[in-house]
């Protein structure tokens, strides 16, 4: 099953960290980041993978789409951001960001300027960010939306499926098969905006929406199996490892097994909600962290279960806006 928020609701506007004491660990060690041997660069072929940063089973995380105008000089991040865990005593910094490739329109003014300044912000509280990027749906807003529908039209509207929801019909479920090149196009588009992530100097990658065959064609317009998906799956993390960025599993459960050691961390939303956080343990497992998320469901309904767990669960905004705040850490 997939979360509400997934179903229902898609940001329209979408567009991380100071040291901690908590736990022991500094914003440093949390954030511990993998560096490249003298003489090599990020993104440059085999060498990309000694340099990529993988984050400890243990780092606090923030999610943050959308921007706060109070912080335009940080691309609307509020890096500063410090709140009392659920398990009470001083308040706590994250050391991972996740954020937008893009700064906020309502920011920004425009739709175009890369998140540079907030990578910037993250990086000098010591903290590390991971660049959101959808890859299953496509979206209106976005500057390279015309290529797709360019390219829908040109191969028969084989692209573009149904509206992601009926609240947010300003997206459109991908097709992800390849009967007529939609796949090796769709990854053709992801190379240039993970490339973007590298060039305002991200650590790693989100690549939301990729779990269309759990959802059906009823929902998504296509018939994706799983096996597809798995396919376009691991042809997003190669391009991420590629790059030197690390990547994210985000949601798609049901394939975990299989993914598992292809992705760096897992990205989760409303696991307790809907009561299936169990799959995600093979990440902390295999000595990955899990950064998980609830709206709807209270923090000490959840929190508990979430550090038994060893997972970095966090509570946002019941309404499903991923501003700055609300932001209540788990621990």
């Amino acid at each position: 099953m997939v979360s509400l928020r997934s179903i229902y609701t898609r940001l329209t506007a979408v567009t991380a960290l100071l040291p901690v004491a908590a736990l022991g660990l500094t914003a440093s060690a949390e954030a511990a980041t993998t560096t490249a041997a003298p003489g090599t660069a990020k993104g440059s072929g085999a060498s990309a993978s000694a340099a990529i940063w993988r984050p400890p089973v243990q780092s606090r995380w923030q999610y943050q789409l959308q921007g706060n105008a109070a912080f335009a000089s940080t691309g609307g991040i509020n890096v500063n951001i410090c709140e009392v865990p659920q398990t009470g005593g001083a308040c706590v910094r994250p050391t991972v960001f996740d954020i937008d490739l893009y700064v906020d329109a309502e920011i920004a003014g425009n739709n175009t300027t890369l998140n540079t300044a907030g990578v910037n912000a993250i990086h000098a509280k010591g903290a590390k960010a991971i660049c959101y990027i959808d890859a299953g749906s496509i979206e209106e807003f976005r500057p390279d939306y015309q290529e797709f529908v360019d390219w829908h039209k040109s191969h028969g509207n084989s692209l573009l499926g149904n509206p992601f929801s009926e609240e947010f019909p300003n997206e459109r479920w991908a097709n992800i098969n390849n009967d007529k090149g939609q796949r090796d196009f769709l990854l053709k588009m992801m190379e240039p905006r993970v490339d973007k992530c590298v060039q305002a100097g991200f650590d790693g990658v989100e690549f939301d929406v990729v779990h269309a065959h759990e959802e059906g064609k009823q929902v998504t317009g296509w018939d994706i199996s799983p096996a597809t998906q798995l396919i376009y799956n691991k042809a997003l993390a190669e391009i991420a490892h590629r790059k030197g960025l690390s990547v994210a599993l985000k949601n798609d459960l049901s394939q975990i097994d299989d993914l598992v050691s292809v992705f760096d961390y897992a990205v989760n939303e409303e696991c307790f909600q809907f009561k299936e956080c169990g799959d995600l343990s093979a990440f902390v497992s295999a000595g990955k962290p899990v950064f998980q998320v609830e709206y709807k469901t209270s923090p000490s309904s959840f929190c508990t279960k979430a550090n038994q767990l060893k997972f970095n669960s966090i509570k946002k905004a019941t309404d499903y806006s991923l501003h700055d705040k609300p932001y209540k850490p788990c621990k």
